[in-house]
């Protein structure tokens, strides 16, 4: 593992000219591609910094998420949140905190009882590295980080009861109906820790893997948050979350979608999306077979296929949905890079391309 921390070192040293380092002052995102999972980074204007969830296990996340940090300045994590407990989202956490130290843990507490894909090794060897050093947060917690206002909303299918700033209107998108999730063999999806993160009046959102029901508890029939500027999509871009009640609320003017290839991107989170009143860019972490021709403009598209892979694709696709474990390893892997300003403007940056936007306060 000490041969990955070298070689992510050098790596991050030849990127950093296209990565955003994070500047005083500044609120930085990095949207780290773990190929379907989640590893997200943020450092905040005194360099301080979260990093939530840690993708899948292997070399290979584990390398694009020292690198990022390693771009970003970041030599210790000050704080780590973990959504839950599934490998696409705390795979490399082991290895990660053998590598770089971590100040402070976050989590929803146990499992989800029903849960049969959480691995015991993993939880017994997380309760011995985050003694001492843990917190289980619940809905209206906050996490203490200078300069910034995170607070927790949905923890342990518990869910905000309060207004945060902006919130507290009736939800006109809740007429849509619960789905059946009875059959679902990972319940602690459901039990996601998630929170909303405010840099002045700049705010985002992360839910982490929070499913249909479990937002719909969380948004209706108030909306306790208000609107957010940009939105990660939950649970990758699946039809299991993303419901309208949350995502039309919100009401955000960028949404990331952090999908893999095959894993996420499904054209009923597209039409969600494209149908949310305001949503000025979808920025998506990889280029989707689940949708074709439907992608964000390649602009917008952090890691894409070569041409011909493409071509092919269009022409003869897999069937919808397939997939969902980890990928191969693209080289390089490409991050979606966030600046955010008190007064609101962010900027949201393709790495691959060195495209640009900025939005303005609205």
């Amino acid at each position: 593992m000490r041969a990955v921390l070298v070689t992510a070192l050098c790596l991050a040293a030849g990127v950093i000219g296209l990565m955003a380092q994070a500047r005083p002052g500044t609120l930085t995102i990095y949207y780290i591609d773990t190929e379907g999972g989640q590893s997200t980074l943020f450092v905040g204007p005194t360099a301080e910094s979260l990093l939530v969830d840690t993708g899948n296990a292997g070399d290979r996340d584990l390398g694009r998420i020292v690198e990022t940090l390693a771009a970003a300045g970041v030599t210790r994590i000050d704080h780590l949140w973990t959504t839950h407990y599934h490998g696409d989202h705390v795979g490399a956490l082991l290895a990660l905190a053998k590598q770089v130290p971590v100040m402070r843990f976050y989590d929803h507490g146990a499992p989800h009882p029903n849960d049969r894909i959480v691995s015991a090794a993993f939880l017994s060897a997380y309760d011995a590295l985050s003694r001492g050093k843990r917190t289980i947060v619940a809905p209206g917690d906050k996490v203490r980080m200078t300069g910034l206002d995170i607070t927790t909303v949905a923890s342990a299918n518990r869910y905000l009861r309060s207004n945060l700033p902006g919130g507290g209107s009736r939800n006109a998108s809740c007429g849509v109906g619960p789905k059946d999730e009875s059959a679902y063999i990972d319940p602690d999806n459901g039990d996601s820790a998630g929170f909303v993160l405010a840099y002045g009046r700049f705010r985002t959102i992360d839910l982490g893997d929070l499913t249909w029901n479990g937002e719909l508890d969380l948004m209706c029939p108030t909306n306790r948050i208000g609107p957010v500027d940009l939105y990660l999509t939950s649970h990758h871009g699946l039809e299991k979350s993303g419901s309208p009640p949350l995502v039309h609320a919100l009401r955000p003017r960028v949404a990331v979608m952090n999908n893999g290839t095959r894993k996420g991107g499904t054209p009923d989170a597209f039409r969600v999306l494209h149908e949310s009143p305001g949503l000025e860019d979808l920025w998506q972490l990889h280029w989707s077979y689940n949708v074709g021709l439907d992608n964000a403009p390649a602009v917008f598209v952090a890691n894409v296929e070569d041409a011909a892979t493409v071509a092919n694709a269009l022409t003869a696709p897999a069937p919808a949905g397939r997939g969902g474990g980890p990928a191969a390893a693209h080289s390089p892997a490409y991050t979606i890079t966030v600046t955010a300003q008190q007064d609101g403007t962010f900027t949201v940056t393709n790495p691959r391309n060195g495209f640009s936007k900025t939005y303005r306060p609205r």
